[in-house]
């Protein structure tokens, strides 16, 4: 399998955050590898308040991570 997450420090609490993001999203990509599932689902989620709301906390959780360890960029 490809590294593609060398490690979680990064230069600025911006890049942590996106990299937050990109773990967010790759953990879907990794769960539901099928890209036309994903498709397919997105409408569905796309709509949904508590959906978003709930991506929203996973990407702040992964954020979270990433913060720690980069020592909140002190």
């Amino acid at each position: 399998m490809e590294q593609w997450l060398p490690s979680l420090i990064t230069a600025t609490p911006q890049e942590g955050y996106e990299l937050a993001v990109k773990l967010s999203r790759l953990a879907v990509k990794f769960t539901q590898p099928c890209a036309e599932t994903r498709e397919k689902l997105r409408a569905d989620y796309a709509n949904s308040a508590d959906s978003l709301t709930m991506v929203s906390q996973v990407v702040a959780i992964n954020f979270q991570t990433v913060a720690q360890a980069n020592n909140y960029w002190k």
